[in-house]
């Protein structure tokens, strides 16, 4: 049974990883590329970047969100079958 727990978690872990890496990469993207330009610019408004942050999120959130709650409804769905089938009293 533990083994099943940890199994679970390991795979809950990456898929936690896997769920998140698309956004954070594109708000890291984004914000190197709005800090080089407020650099080449001297634009400093503190505001600029983290607004560009979140409209790039909410695209990359929107435009993969079928992809990704494809996959997390799935291992979902294999997690709970198997937590019914070896329900222990």
């Amino acid at each position: 049974m533990n083994a099943l727990i940890i199994d679970h978690l390991s795979r809950t872990l990456m898929l936690v990883l896997y769920l998140s890496a698309p956004p954070l990469v594109v708000a890291t993207a984004v914000g190197l590329i709005v800090g080089l330009l407020q650099a080449v610019t001297q634009i400093q408004d503190q505001t600029l970047p983290q607004a560009l942050k979140l409209v790039a999120i909410l695209v990359v959130v929107v435009a993969l969100g079928p992809l990704l709650s494809g996959s997390l409804v799935q291992d979902m769905s294999v997690i709970l079958d198997q937590i019914a089938l070896n329900d222990v009293r």
